[in-house]
Formats: C-alpha cells, structure tokens, sequence
C-alpha cells in the first residue's frame, strides 16, 4: 500500500529533523555498491534512498535489496559529497522510504538547503572538508542552484 501524502510529508519532515539530531544518513550497501531504485515520481530518474536511523534503513533490507546492510555516514559527508555528486549527477534523494520503496523524492540541493534550515534553527554547526563554514556551503549550494 502506498503512502498518502501527508504520512510522506511526515516521514520526511522526521528525516531532516533527526539527521541533524544524531549527525548521522542511513544507505543500504551491499558488495555491489549502494541501494538504487527509479522513481516513483519522475520517468527515467534514479533515487539513492536515504534514512535517518538504521532501523528504519534495515527495515527496507529485504526482496530486492535482501543482501544490502544499513552503512551510516556523518551529515557532512552527505551534504558535501552526496548531495552535491548526486546533483551533478542528476539522481534524486529518497528520504525515509518504506518496505515498499516508497517516500518523497527530492532534488539533492533543495534538500541541502532543507537541512542547512534545520542546522541553523537548532544552532548546530558541521565541519566540512571542502567548505569553510555552513554559510560557505550554503553559498555554494545557492549558486548551484541559480548561477548566474
């Protein structure tokens, strides 16, 4: 059974919050590389799901994905390498799915920026590798966005 869109909205509104909590996304990996399913939403788009307790993560880890572990990363490493790869990449982030591959689709940057609010609103701070601060990588995610 599908979600309706307010369990998703829900879901996904959990997963900003508690990655931000904890400092720590969710995957599936096995020895052939990480989960991927297509889109429910979007013709011939891939998604890299995502989630923000192991739980939820090893929950889905059956059929298909049956031989994938939940492998954890810290929040900037999914916002500095992930989503910005994912965004050239042009593959969407899957937030929070259920056993049925199922949960909101979304652009890479808009859900950096999703976090970034979040961070910000908790008055938490990342160390980056690549950027200097959190103001720098919003910058950058910004002018990804729109750069002109």
């Amino acid at each position: 059974m599908l979600q309706d869109a307010s369990t998703t909205k829900y879901k996904h509104k959990k997963f900003v919050e508690r990655v931000v909590e904890f400092d720590t996304v969710w995957a599936l990996e096995s020895e052939d590389g990480w989960a991927t399913s297509s889109s429910n939403e979007f013709e011939d788009a891939e998604v890299f799901p995502f989630w923000s307790d192991r739980t939820y993560a090893k929950a889905t880890a059956k059929e298909d994905w049956a031989h994938y572990n939940p492998s954890g990363m810290p929040l900037s490493d999914f916002l500095e390498d992930w989503l910005i790869g994912m965004y050239n990449d042009g593959i969407l982030a899957g937030t929070n799915w259920d056993a049925n591959a199922f949960g909101k689709e979304n652009e890479p940057l808009d859900l950096a920026l999703e976090i970034i609010n979040e961070l910000k609103a908790k008055n938490r701070n990342l160390s980056f590798r690549k950027f200097s601060s959190l103001e720098d990588y919003e910058s950058q995610v910004h002018s990804l966005m729109d750069p002109e």
